[in-house]
């Protein structure tokens, strides 16, 4: 069964870093982009941050762009998300999910979520 599990996440204040992992079973991981997702309550989740299968290219919304830095390694199936100069505004459960580098989502996307993990900045 395909399953994500998130990790890393605190209490940090304004201007301070976390580093998230992302590990992953279930599929063979090299052969699919990774992207993070996050959501705040009564928000909706947003994407944050995209990886293609071998690392080659990198996406970011942004609202992060230039503070978050994704990665992946395949030989631990496990993706990072390096986030500095950190934000109230990136309060949020962060979560991380699969699709091809063609943007195409898995049919088993929908039911592969996470538990995610608890980022929480202060101001």
């Amino acid at each position: 069964q395909v399953q994500f599990v998130e990790s890393g996440g605190g209490l940090v204040q304004s201007g301070g870093s976390l580093r998230l992992s992302c590990a992953a079973s279930g599929f063979i991981f090299s052969r699919y982009a990774i992207a993070w997702y996050r959501q705040a309550p009564g928000k909706e989740r947003q994407w944050v941050a995209a990886i293609t299968s071998t690392g080659g290219s990198r996406s970011y919304a942004d609202s992060v762009k230039g503070r978050f830095t994704i990665s992946r390694d395949n030989a631990k199936n496990t993706v990072y998300l390096q986030m500095n100069s950190l934000k109230p505004e990136d309060t949020a459960v962060y979560y991380c999910n699969a699709r091809s580098d063609l943007g195409v989502v898995p049919a088993w996307r929908d039911a592969s979520w996470g538990q995610g993990t608890q980022v929480t900045v202060s101001s």
